[in-house]
C-alpha cells in the first residue's frame, strides 16, 4: 500500500479568488502570492493518486488564523474524507494562534478526521509562547490517540517562500514538552535526525516522531534517505509529497536513486503510514 502523509487540498473560493483571502492572512500571501503556486481541489487530487499509483492521501487545508476559513476549510476536508473514505485520511488544519484551536480540534475529530495538522505559524519561529497556545490541542490529540503533524524547516541554507525563523532547539523542546502524542514532522524535521547521533537524550526523545519527506527534492540530496534512515530507522520516515507543490513520483525516483532495497521502499512509501494511522488492513 502505498500512502501519501503530506498533501494540501482547497475548496473552489479558496483556488478561484485567492487574493480575496490574502487580507489578514500573511502567511498565505507570503506561500501563494504567485500565481505559479497552485491550489489542488479533491477532485485533482484523487486522480493524480490514481495517475501516481498512490492508494491513500492524508488531507489538510491552510492553518489560516481567521476562525470562519479555518471552519469552511476543515468541512471541504470533512467531506472529502465521508466522500472517499477509502481514499483519503483528513487532518484539521489551523494556526497554533487560533483562540478557538482546541474547540476546533474536537470538532474534527468528532467528525472522523485522524488528528490535527499541518500546524504552523510562518511568520515565527516554534516558540515557547507558540508551543504554549498549543497546550489544550496537544491534550486533546494525546487523549484521542490522535496524530499531530508539525511545519518543520531547516534553520540553515537558502530561502523560501514559508521558511521560517525556526531552531533545532524550538523543535527538539517541542517533541520534549510533549513526549507522549504521535507528532510527524514535515519536512525530515528540518534536520533534527541527523542528531540521534548524539550518545545521549536525543534518541530516546523521538521515540514517538516520525519524519515526512515533504519538498525533499527542494532541500535534500537523494542520500538522505539511507542516511536518516540508518540514524533514526527507515520505520521512523513517511512519505509526504507536499502535493500540489509536488507529486509522488519524484520521490519515487529519488528512493530508487538512494538505493533502498525493497523492503526499505516498501517501508517509507506506506507501511509505516499503514502502521501509524492503523490503516493496516
Amino acid at each position: 500500500m502505498k500512502i501519501d502523509v503530506h498533501t494540501h487540498v482547497f475548496p473552489p473560493p479558496f483556488r478561484q479568488e485567492r487574493s480575496r483571502y490574502f487580507s489578514g492572512e500573511p502567511a498565505f500571501r507570503t506561500l501563494y502570492d504567485s500565481p505559479r503556486a497552485r491550489l489542488a481541489g479533491v477532485s485533482e487530487l484523487l486522480q493524480h493518486m490514481d495517475e501516481a499509483g498512490i492508494d491513500k492521501a492524508v488531507i489538510f487545508g491552510f492553518p489560516w488564523e481567521d476562525a470562519d476559513r479555518v471552519r469552511r476549510h476543515n468541512d471541504y476536508v470533512l467531506d472529502a474524507v465521508h466522500r472517499y473514505p477509502g481514499r483519503l485520511v483528513g487532518l484539521g488544519c489551523f494556526s497554533p494562534l487560533l483562540r478557538e484551536a482546541a474547540k476546533e480540534t474536537e470538532r474534527c475529530l468528532n467528525a472522523g478526521l485522524a488528528g490535527v495538522g499541518e500546524l504552523a505559524v510562518y511568520g515565527d519561529g516554534l516558540t515557547a509562547e507558540i508551543s504554549d497556545m498549543l497546550k489544550e490541542v496537544m491534550a486533546i490529540t494525546l487523549d484521542r490517540d490522535a496524530i499531530v503533524l508539525l511545519h518543520t524547516n531547516e534553520p540553515v541554507g537558502h530561502q523560501y517562500p514559508g521558511k521560517t525563523p525556526m531552531t533545532l532547539g524550538q523543535i527538539y523542546g517541542f517533541i520534549k514538552r510533549y513526549s507522549s502524542n504521535r507528532i510527524i514532522l514535515a519536512h525530515w524535521g528540518g534536520g533534527l535526525p541527523f542528531y540521534a547521533l548524539m550518545k545521549r537524550e536525543v534518541k530516546g526523545a523521538l521515540e514517538n516522531v516520525w519524519f515526512d519527506t515533504a519538498a525533499s527534492p527542494y532541500l535534500y540530496d537523494p542520500e538522505i534517505y539511507p542516511v536518516v534512515g540508518s540514524i533514526v530507522g527507515f520505520e521512523k520516515i513517511l512519505l509526504g509529497s507536499d502535493y500540489p507543490l509536488l507529486g509522488p513520483s519524484r520521490y519515487f525516483e529519488e528512493m530508487e536513486k538512494a538505493g533502498l532495497s525493497g523492503e526499505e521502499f516498501d517501508q517509507v512509501s506506506g507501511n509505516n503510514a499503514a502502521l501509524l494511522l492503523h490503516l493496516e488492513e
